[in-house]
């Protein structure tokens, strides 16, 4: 395939040259390790696409012919699509949802669960390749990161004024990440705590959508205060001690957006005589409904698939092992949908939390344990894969033109699919010859902890009518804002994640923001996403090496 550069046919190169793929093989090891020891050790996973996009820069400046290929912008995209995958995905998708049987002392379930969430990852990445630059997921949305990612490469690749703002970005990304802030400054009397200041939040507000992140940031910060804002005698009955979670608010809220949500995309979906409100040659609604309807079977397939090898059938009735199949398959869908959208918007997704909503409504039904391990298992496999997916392709995106040759983009976009599938693969063996080893140290992922222990637990009478009840204010909330806003699933996301420095940091960009766009005008056209990638880029990579110093230094 080629591309029209100044005049000059360029083929997009392709990831199975010999140079470009031991390049990312080698990446998707290192990230597939990464990823799972941060997520053990500190509970998070840091986003290592710049770290994909530096190695072959750095490579480039090597005088050798066969490092050559490493200075084209297309293979350093490749390069960052794929570490990324193999680190979100060995760690959020593979890792993660193994830990949960282990910790409910069912190591026969491992084996079942690992398949299955390995197999759910890979449909994951493919349908949101499938379904990108479309009307629900445009390829003109945020994707923060993957503007982030893009734009550094760019800036490598170009220099100039450009590269210099991004330079200052990147710089005060870094720096202000070290600032770490006494939470008694923001409001927490007697804490002695600290805090780092997200500045990928704040990069993000010149990004995404002002409304959705304003919801955002408010949510973020009505979490963060629960206690001193609902902590008093007023609130005693609805929000015991003014905590949010424990009254289950943040779940019923995206319950409600998030069905709403669903309804929304649906119905743009079926609206006849619509086109692609992307780019002419943007994916259609026709396709985005075929790809839904592989979703569904895929899904479905998938979980009889887990159901069957975890030997469900003999710890349920025929009729409950039916419902166990079709919930299964339905939260997966709606789980997947909730962080693509979240993370299109925000670059921010609650993966972790929309999971566990997933497993108390499983709960309510009645699912026995091994079916609700499983069950949570498989619904925190999908959605990192799907956002990530996005933002790798936003980059690629970025970087092939925004679409102006469409033959070539569609070209990028396939090679980076072949990437982030190789990424998968080489994750799951990864993941697939090193878990003992870390259960062997009781090493797992912190959240896992959660689902197990909420498991044992059981839910507590009137939990049922606390998500039905806190769900209709999301749901209406949702539906003010409309599909292009997404307000209500941004505000449940903002509740669901205890950050309150972030919600400052996400509403403080957005008034420079507006600031900016005031003094600028249509002159500055560029430059604030520009500033604002350099930002979520410096924050990406004192984050990385941070994470990675904090988990060497661990005692």
């Amino acid at each position: 395939m080629t591309h029209q550069n100044n005049g000059v046919p360029q083929r997009h190169p392709s990831l199975f040259e010999p140079a470009t793929l031991a390049l990312i093989a080698i990446l998707c090891v290192f990230g597939s390790i990464i990823g799972m020891q941060l997520l053990v050790s500190l509970g998070i996973t840091a986003n290592t696409s710049l770290i994909g996009a530096l190695a072959a820069m750095a490579l480039a400046r090597v005088p050798l012919a066969m490092f050559a290929r490493y200075r084209s912008i297309h293979v350093q995209n490749l390069a960052q699509s794929a570490i990324s995958s193999a680190t979100f995905g060995a760690a959020n998708s593979l890792l993660l949802p193994v830990g949960i049987p282990w910790l409910l002392n069912r190591p026969d379930l491992v084996l079942p669960m690992l398949a299955g969430a390995f197999f759910a990852m890979l449909l994951d990445g493919y349908l949101l390749y499938r379904m990108f630059d479309s009307r629900v997921f445009p390829a003109q949305g945020a994707w923060p990161p993957g503007v982030a990612a893009a734009e550094a490469i760019k800036a490598g690749d170009e220099g100039g004024r450009k590269a210099a703002l991004m330079g200052v970005g990147f710089l005060t990304g870094v720096v202000v990440s070290f600032v770490k802030v006494p939470l008694a400054w923001i409001g927490f009397a007697g804490s002695t705590a600290v805090s780092g200041i997200p500045m990928s939040a704040f990069g993000v507000a010149f990004i995404g959508n002002v409304w959705a992140l304003t919801m955002f940031g408010i949510g973020l910060l009505l979490r963060g205060y629960s206690g001193q804002l609902f902590g008093g005698p007023l609130f005693e009955t609805i929000i015991p001690k003014g905590d949010l979670m424990a009254a289950y608010i943040p779940h019923g809220f995206m319950i409600g957006a998030g069905l709403v949500a669903l309804i929304q995309v649906g119905m743009l979906l079926f609206k006849r005589g619509e086109t692609s409100g992307a780019a002419k040659e943007g994916v259609t609604d026709t396709e985005v409904r075929r790809a839904l309807g592989l979703g569904t079977i895929g899904y479905l397939v998938i979980a009889v698939f887990i159901a069957l090898v975890g030997g469900l059938i003999s710890d349920m009735s025929i009729g409950m092992l039916i419902l166990f199949v079709l919930y299964a398959a339905f939260a997966a869908y709606v789980h997947e949908l909730i962080v693509g959208l979240a993370a299109m918007h925000s670059g921010w997704f609650p993966a972790f939390a929309v999971a566990l909503i997933t497993l108390i409504i499983g709960m309510l039904i009645g699912f026995p344990m091994p079916a609700l391990a499983l069950l949570v298992g498989f619904s925190a496999a999908t959605g990192p894969a799907f956002a990530d997916m996005g933002y790798d392709l936003k980059a690629g995106y970025i970087l092939r033109g925004h679409g102006v040759d469409p033959a070539f983009e569609r070209e990028g976009r396939r090679q980076q699919l072949f990437a982030a599938m190789f990424a998968f693969v080489i994750a799951g063996i990864v993941v697939l010859f090193s878990y003992q080893s870390y259960f062997d140290r009781n090493l797992v992922a912190p959240v896992d902890k959660v689902y197990a222990a909420t498991i044992k637990a059981g839910v507590a009478p009137g939990v049922a009518w606390q998500l039905f009840l806190w769900a209709i204010p999301g749901a209406i909330l949702q539906f003010i804002g409309g599909p292009k806003r997404q307000i209500g699933v941004l505000f449940a996301t903002g509740l669901l994640i205890s950050f309150p420095m972030a919600g400052w940091a996400v509403l403080a960009g957005i008034v420079c923001r507006l600031i900016w766009e005031k003094l600028r005008g249509d002159s500055g056209e560029g430059d604030m996403e520009v500033f604002a990638a350099g930002i979520i880029a410096g924050d990406a990579i004192f984050s990385f090496f941070d994470s990675v110093i904090k988990n060497v230094t661990k005692p």
